[in-house]
């Protein structure tokens, strides 16, 4: 963004010099400088303090007020809230940073934390993920509804500050963490920084957050921040991942061979799911059933030429792909580093900034909220491209606003036990038409149609400790898992397999068609044998005259699934999170009424508190 008078609080010269400094800087340039004007801040108002001359206070932009670098203890809570890990990952190494530091942390999820002890904390860090549409992670949905009822304290002697994390793709946006931000400064909470959001590339903000909170912690314990700039690069390390115990990462990739690649949907089907099993000789990558691994795709080629086209670029020109002044041919940056399948609103607004365009204005307009949706929702680069007329823009302007390729996440379907140095996944290639133009589903086409074994892909762990099996192999586990659904419950029954776990095990399992879309039937066939698989109940929705569903199949087994609930068996659930996992939930909470006896306030109740012990575990997307 452009720094101008009218959006700043810089006056005309002062916005100059910054539009001439701030591109030329590198990542490490950025994080210290925002070290440093930390450090600068906290020493003005701790010399302040101590003349006792003025009250020190400082305002964002949102109007709320900052909480002062004078005094502060030296005990911190950080509280996550994760669905997928990555807030997880990031308040641990938020937690490590502040010990090396010198203070106290609490460091738990949202889901552990008991929240009558929430007016004692002095100082509180959030680091929150939104999930579905505008939700809180399912470990973070009993604290989010604690803060907002009535019985949530006033806490004016609160200091804290909220890390968001989210995808801009999605209408609303970091909601959660914006939703937890406005409720605790309206409960009487100070920030000690504002809040920041985070897009699916989340490395550099939450750095500069992480050095921030740093700075201002460590300035009112009256700690030495004259390495001010150390600390902003080791903030960046522990973010990137550069420090940590795997030397790959989701900022440094493995290089990973495809082992073998098949179509698991036999003739006939109107899908194909692959099968796709991959190298990790080498990379010493670890992982456990439920976690997820990380693909970094490539775009269409098909598309990436009809784009370029489109705007009558130069396929050969060298186009900048980071901060740090790394650049590519332009073929090669849209190929595999930069998002042409989605639009968001940010994206529309600063492509109106930067040509102008009175389609794009007028469709931008607060009263078109609902056409503005419909649109993002339906189309890609190249038709914002043609439907505004937008050849011509140079390619280097055009580049600078579009967001880089986020991975995408697949649960894994193996377990390391049994296959020791690979990683197996189950993805299904989307494809449909829209708007006169066939689409691709970006990385699920490519592994369908370009990535044949031999070839190589940059691949990464995503680990899940909200997705696991019971610690007591003893405790029996339901799996509900639909289509590619099932991918985690192949690797469970695997590990299952491997440690001799006695625990029963129950698969619901659904597709379309038995003869063509049972995917894994022999393995499951087998496992039923041998004993690994208690029992598996299945429906093909289209192989009768009504379609059958898994919450059906739930719904006609309802006592002996409650009998397992009372045994104490875990419940988990994986797939579409917009229809299938709603309709799974509410089948659930049928079964409660039906055979506990409850109301549906008590069988929701319950399903909340079997989330909160880790009984009820979802991976839904």
């Amino acid at each position: 963004m452009e720094l101008l008078v009218t959006n700043s609080p810089f006056n005309q010269e002062q916005a100059e010099l910054l539009n001439r400094l701030l591109p030329s800087l590198t990542e490490i340039q950025r994080i210290w400088l925002s070290g440093y004007l930390t450090a600068v801040q906290g020493t003005t108002a701790a010399n302040a303090a101590l003349t006792g001359t003025v009250s020190i206070t400082g305002t964002n932009t949102a109007g709320n007020t900052l909480a002062t670098a004078q005094a502060v203890p030296k005990e911190v809570t950080v509280l996550f809230g994760s669905q997928t890990g990555n807030s997880n990952g990031l308040a641990k190494k938020l937690g490590k940073r502040l010990e090396e530091q010198g203070f106290q942390v609490t460091l738990t999820s949202m889901g552990d934390f008991k929240p009558n002890t929430l007016k004692k904390v002095e100082n509180l860090l959030i680091v929150v993920s939104t999930h579905g549409e505008g939700e809180p992670p399912d470990s973070a949905i009993a604290f989010y509804e604690f803060l907002h009822s009535k019985r949530a304290p006033q806490l004016d002697g609160l200091r804290y500050s909220v890390l968001a994390l989210g995808d801009m793709s999605y209408e609303f946006f970091c909601q959660t963490g914006k939703d937890f931000d406005k409720r605790l400064a309206e409960l009487g909470g100070k920030q000690i920084v504002p809040r920041v959001d985070c897009d699916v590339d989340f490395a550099e903000p939450a750095a500069e957050w992480m050095t921030q909170v740093l700075g201002v912690l460590a300035e009112g314990a009256g700690k030495n921040t004259a390495g001010a700039d150390a600390a902003s690069i080791s903030a960046v390390s522990a973010v990137t991942g550069s420090d940590t115990e795997e030397e790959y990462s989701r900022s440094r990739p493995f290089q990973a061979e495809v082992l073998e690649n098949l179509n698991l949907n036999g003739r006939g089907s109107a899908r194909e799911t692959r099968h796709v099993e991959i190298s990790l000789e080498g990379s010493n990558l670890q992982y456990e059933p439920g976690d997820s691994l990380g693909i970094y795709p490539e775009n269409h080629p098909r598309l990436v030429d009809e784009l370029i086209g489109a705007m009558g670029w130069n396929a050969e020109e060298s186009v900048p792909v980071s901060k740090n002044g790394d650049s590519q041919h332009l073929r090669e940056a849209l190929l595999r580093n930069f998002e042409i399948t989605v639009l968001t609103k940010p994206l529309l607004t600063q492509v109106a900034e930067l040509t102008g365009n009175a389609g794009l204005q007028e469709l931008l307009r607060p009263d078109k909220a609902e056409e503005l949706r419909a649109y993002l929702n339906e189309r890609d680069l190249l038709d914002l491209i043609q439907d505004h007329s937008l050849r011509g823009v140079p390619a280097n302007q055009f580049i600078s606003i579009l967001r880089k390729i986020p991975p995408r996440l697949y649960s894994i379907a193996s377990s390391l036990k049994a296959t020791p140095d690979e990683v197996h996944i189950t993805v299904r290639a989307v494809r449909y038409e829209a708007n006169g133009r066939n689409r691709y589903g970006v990385c699920s086409v490519q592994l369908a149609e370009r990535l044949e074994p031999g070839a190589s892909l940059p691949v990464f762990i995503q680990h899940n400790p909200n997705f696991k099996l019971p610690e007591n192999p003893d405790t029996p586990v339901i799996m509900i898992g639909p289509g590619t659904g099932v991918a985690p419950f192949r690797a469970f029954l695997s590990e299952r397999e491997e440690t001799g776990a006695p625990g029963k095990t129950w698969l619901f399992y659904g597709d379309q068609h038995f003869s063509s879309d049972f995917l894994y039937q022999i393995e499951w066939q087998r496992w039923l044998k041998e004993g690994v698989l208690t029992r598996m109940d299945v429906a093909f929705s289209r192989d009768t005259d009504q379609k059958v569903y898994v919450q059906h199949r739930m719904l006609e087994k309802s006592r002996e699934l409650y009998e397992w609930l009372q045994e104490g068996a875990i419940i988990y659930v994986c797939g579409d999170e917009k229809k299938m996992a709603h309709d799974v939930h509410a089948a659930l909470a049928t079964i409660l009424e039906q055979e506990a006896g409850f109301s549906p306030e008590e069988a929701a109740e319950y399903l909340t508190r079997m989330q909160q012990q880790k009984r009820y575990q979802r991976d839904v997307y």
